[in-house]
């Protein structure tokens, strides 16, 4: 079975979909205790690092892996986007030094695996007037990788929610002309939330206070705040009323008849919200779970604040196996890997 594994693990999304494609995960590196607690819940057998990553990635991580340079099959994972140093304007590896994403970097350079499979938010595009990205494509060539790169919407992958990903798959150089990857192909069905708002377990939520509650009673289902009487539209957005653009994420209530926006790490803020179609609330942690096609069966850990935001802050798990087949599939098509 092919080997991987996960960086910034968080609450396993990314990597229960790089399981289900087919992979063995030998590690998983996190910083988050509650998320930890939730991987190693789920997956008793998962070897799951509660430590910063700073520290990990200055060990020895073939022993601390069992595994030799070279013969890891994937390293996964996205690192937090933050602002490099471009003082020395090498935009290489030098500069990301300090950030989450150096760390990536020495694992990439420690253990040279086959591929990579690296996510971020769509924004990364643009950090910095591009310069971010750049820098770490600069980084990934000088660790040994050529890439490839697109921003997959989950919506077109079996997943009932719009969330836009980075995605950047790499190939060792000496694996190029051998490993040939290609992102999947979109689904003919995109689900909206009626395909997956059903039989949903029992599970916690914070509900609104009961003025908020009472208005969004008046909110249609795939309404907004432009729906209601302006003038309850106004005492409630207060200042937000003379902002311009089209606020329409204030009071928004989501339609059966349409996917989830992006699931947030809260379940309730003001210019971002997601009532529910059905009811005048948030949504719980088990519906969010299922917009983020996390299996029923999978439990979270942590306070309830806690279990929102692994949640939101998870890889859909659909959009995280779509991918990974796609790497398992290049893997399996070229006979240098295998050593046929």
């Amino acid at each position: 079975m092919y080997t991987t594994i996960e960086l910034f693990a968080g609450a396993g999304g990314l990597a229960l979909g790089v399981e289900k494609a087919g992979f063995n995960t030998i590690g998983l590196v996190e910083f988050d205790a509650d998320a930890c607690n939730t991987l190693k819940t789920n997956r008793p057998n998962w070897n799951v690092i509660h430590d910063d990553i700073a520290n990990v990635s200055n060990q020895n991580l073939e022993e601390l892996f069992n595994i030799k340079k070279g013969d890891l099959d994937l390293l996964s994972g996205g690192a937090p986007c933050q602002a490099f140093s471009y003082a020395g304007k090498r935009l290489g590896f030098e500069d990301t030094r300090g950030t989450l994403f150096y760390h990536y970097a020495v694992f990439l350079k420690k253990l040279q695996p086959k591929m990579f499979l690296f996510e971020n938010v769509r924004g990364l595009l643009t950090h910095d007037g591009g310069k971010t990205y750049k820098t770490m494509l600069n980084v990934f060539e000088d660790a040994g990788y050529v890439t490839e790169k697109q921003v997959l919407n989950a919506w077109d992958y079996g997943v009932a929610q719009k969330r836009e990903r980075l995605i950047t798959v790499g190939i060792r150089k000496d694996l190029a002309n051998q490993i040939k990857f290609e992102f999947p192909k979109k689904h003919e069905y995109k689900p909206v939330l009626k395909d997956i708002l059903y039989n949903v377990p029992d599970s916690p939520y914070t509900p609104y206070g009961e003025k908020k509650r009472k208005i969004f009673e008046l909110v249609p289902p795939g309404g907004y705040w432009r729906d209601i009487d302006p003038e309850i539209a106004k005492e409630y957005m207060k200042s937000c009323w003379y902002m311009a653009g089209g606020r329409t994420g204030i009071l928004r209530r989501l339609s059966m008849e349409e996917p989830s926006l992006t699931v947030l790490t809260s379940p309730s803020q003001k210019q971002t919200e997601r009532c529910h179609p059905l009811e005048a609330r948030p949504f719980t942690i088990r519906e969010n779970a299922r917009c983020q096609s996390f299996p029923d069966e999978w439990e979270f850990c942590g306070s309830i604040m806690s279990q929102y935001k692994q949640v939101g802050n998870a890889v859909p798990v659909n959009l995280g196996y779509e991918v990974a087949a796609q790497i398992k599939k290049a893997l399996e098509e070229n006979v240098y890997v295998l050593g046929a």
